[in-house]
């Protein structure tokens, strides 16, 4: 007799192990029986354990904590067995997710970090222990939800460094001003207009972000770890302030050139605009992203958006009123365009 494995879950497993995950297979089956499904399957790999539940009855705490790391197959087991197991991975560090259907396995799911019940076949008692409840009873769907929990948290990180750099950029523009005497560089109806139009849609686009090529080839974060830690937080601060260098060249370039403030102003402000659509851009490759620029519409209609932004705000007449803006010239225009840019690319090399 035999009851063959699910298409796609030899590759499921495959993807579990280069995305640093560790596959166990808890059985009640015959250890004969389960080493053979496990070798079929790549759960079993050279140098892996199998254990059985007589083994467990007999081993301390402590044995099995040495040996959790290697031991890939348990046969035989009991509810109590699956427990333990799950307590002593938990007491070496790992985030457990156990999945079950029978009522036997209730107690491990719901001890486990992320209790995994099977929506279809699954005991009732199971499902109520669970966390998750599998509507297809599949492995495969399992993998594909790290997939898509691991993309939202990159896309989360994405959005958050945009505004926040974007943010920094402007307060670092205001401060740096005032202190160095020079008149307020942007008029607070022109920060609104900054944030209304800047900030807002392009940081709902990063949020729509398909997954990376190479999400499910990372390793897991630390469940402890800070979200701001490492380089995260330097690449924020760091593209913030060349976002606002920037805008304070174009500030008081133009107000030694003309002697306007407006005119100053505008060009400041076009500046900010164009470095935020840099930004945005270059937001998509951090967490390992290499989609292409084509792969989500979402932030193309953004970028899209804020060039018409930036012509309305200083070619229409009634936003320029509306925002005390004066016309750019096509000059002007370049030169707030290769600002931007090489504060973008000189922040980028930086961080």
């Amino acid at each position: 007799m035999l009851d063959p494995p699910r298409p796609g879950v030899r590759q499921a497993i495959a993807r579990c192990h280069a995305a640093g995950i560790k596959v166990v297979m808890i059985t009640g089956d015959h250890p004969a029986t389960a080493t053979a499904i496990a070798r079929e399957l790549g759960i079993l790999t050279p140098g892996g354990m199998v254990l059985t539940g007589r083994d467990l009855e007999t081993m301390p705490d402590e044995e099995l904590d040495r040996l959790v790391p290697v031991v890939q197959v348990y046969a035989r087991t009991s509810p109590q067995h699956k427990s333990r197991i799950v307590r002593a991975w938990q007491r070496a560090g790992g985030v457990v997710a156990m999945t079950g259907d029978g009522l036997n396995d209730a107690p491990a799911v719901k001890e486990a970090d992320i209790g995994l019940a099977m929506g279809q076949n699954g005991a009732d008692v199971t499902k109520d222990a669970a966390s998750l409840v599998l509507a297809d009873d599949n492995f495969v769907t399992i993998v594909d939800a790290v997939e898509e929990g691991r993309t939202i948290y990159a896309n989360i990180r994405k959005a958050i460094r945009y505004l926040l750099g974007t943010n920094i950029g402007d307060v670092f523009l205001t401060a740096t001003a005032v202190l160095a005497g020079l008149p307020l560089p942007l008029l607070p109806v022109q920060l609104l207009w900054l944030n209304l139009v800047g900030d807002s849609l392009p940081a709902l686009a990063l949020v729509k972000d398909p997954p990376s090529p190479g999400i499910m080839r990372q390793p897991p974060r630390q469940v402890r770890s800070d979200f701001f830690a490492g380089e995260f937080s330097r690449q924020i601060l760091t593209r913030g302030v060349f976002i606002g260098l920037g805008g304070l060249f174009l500030f008081a370039l133009k107000l030694y050139l003309t002697g306007s403030v407006a005119a100053a102003r505008s060009l400041a402000l076009a500046g900010l605009l164009a470095g935020q659509l840099f930004h945005l851009f270059d937001c998509r490759l951090m967490d390992g992203g290499g989609q292409g620029y084509f792969s989500n519409p979402y932030v193309l209609g953004a970028g899209v958006w804020t060039v018409v932004t930036m012509w309305l705000t200083f070619m229409s007449r009634p936003v320029r009123g509306l925002l005390h803006t004066v016309p750019l010239t096509g000059s002007d225009w370049l030169l707030a365009t290769v600002t931007a840019a090489t504060t973008g690319g000189t922040a980028l090399l930086l961080g």
